[in-house]
């Protein structure tokens, strides 16, 4: 980008969203402040929640899939002895209990039991496709029908605070994990219920809340000059991935969607870039393993 020229809208944006926002509400209002029809979030957050909420903007949206399967950081409050239909704040309740005789070692102990892989019931209240209908729509309705518990990994999960009868917990978790769930299963081991009573997501994937920036904020700068610091490059979440650097030939060819020849033998995904340190996308091994076919492709060969 020459000196002067106007910073193109590309890139990921690190939002703090707001309680009582769904996650679409924040991606339609950050479409009206950017000027940008191309905007995607990834990990849906419910409208109570606060907390991490990554935007995709232009071309940066052809890297969403990969943050897609990213981890998750929350601090969670849980509270004991009551039980809602959503499984947190915005529920209805449907069962009070004593919790009164709950422990902080009771509390541990509850917890020792859900770290590691586990299996979980995604609650109804979720935007789950079963028989072609969303979960919540079925909820609505009253309905409730069998889920099949899925996979997940609890990397980490801690007790930071135990002001009876709200646990507060830090986790580290895998993608398709529902604290709401979590906060469910603990209170049916300890025997009293529980919901989730506050959630606040502190990272998802490589970007955290620190780095975060409010609507409020975002609706105040001076946009679109003050976009490069505010967001962070559209491969930040491709990092992991083997680097091609191509020359100028290489490059003409990579934009016309033709294979590149693999130095090494050719696995899985990479991203590419010229010498000039510009990003051109994505690719992705073909069958033999000897070369790299664009799967992204960022600019034109013209």
């Amino acid at each position: 980008m020459s000196a002067g020229a106007r910073p193109a809208l590309d890139g990921y944006l690190v939002i703090d969203k707001p309680a009582g926002w769904t996650s679409f509400d924040v991606v339609a209002r950050a479409r009206r402040i950017l000027g940008e029809k191309k905007v995607g979030h990834a990990g849906t957050l419910d409208p109570a929640a606060t907390g991490v909420l990554p935007l995709a903007v232009g071309n940066a949206t052809k890297t969403l899939e990969y943050l897609a399967n990213a981890g998750k950081s929350y601090l969670a409050e849980v509270t004991f002895g009551v039980e809602t239909d959503s499984h947190d704040i915005d529920g209805v309740v449907t069962s009070r209990r004593d919790a009164s005789h709950l422990t902080r070692e009771g509390v541990e102990q509850a917890l020792a039991g859900f770290r590691g892989e586990i299996s979980q019931i995604p609650p109804m209240h979720s935007a789950i496709k079963i028989g072609g209908q969303k979960l919540y729509e079925l909820a609505r309705r009253g309905e409730e029908i069998e889920r099949a518990p899925r996979p997940v990994v609890m990397h980490r999960l801690d007790l930071v605070d135990w002001t009876p009868p709200v646990a507060t917990v830090w986790v580290d978790c895998s993608k398709g994990t529902y604290i709401r769930s979590l906060a469910r299963d603990l209170g049916e081991t300890a025997g009293t219920g529980a919901f989730m009573s506050n959630l606040v997501r502190y990272r998802t994937g490589p970007f955290h809340l620190c780095e975060a920036v409010t609507m409020q904020d975002l609706a105040e700068r001076d946009l679109p000059w003050e976009w490069p610091e505010l967001s962070a490059h559209p491969d930040a979440v491709v990092l992991d991935l083997p680097a091609l650097l191509l020359g100028e030939l290489e490059t003409l060819h990579w934009r016309q969607g033709k294979p590149i020849l693999a130095v090494d033998p050719a696995a899985g995904d990479c991203r590419a870039y010229s010498q000039a340190g510009e990003w051109l996308g994505i690719g992705r091994a073909d069958e033999t393993g000897r070369a790299w076919r664009p799967a992204k492709v960022i600019g034109s060969a013209s």
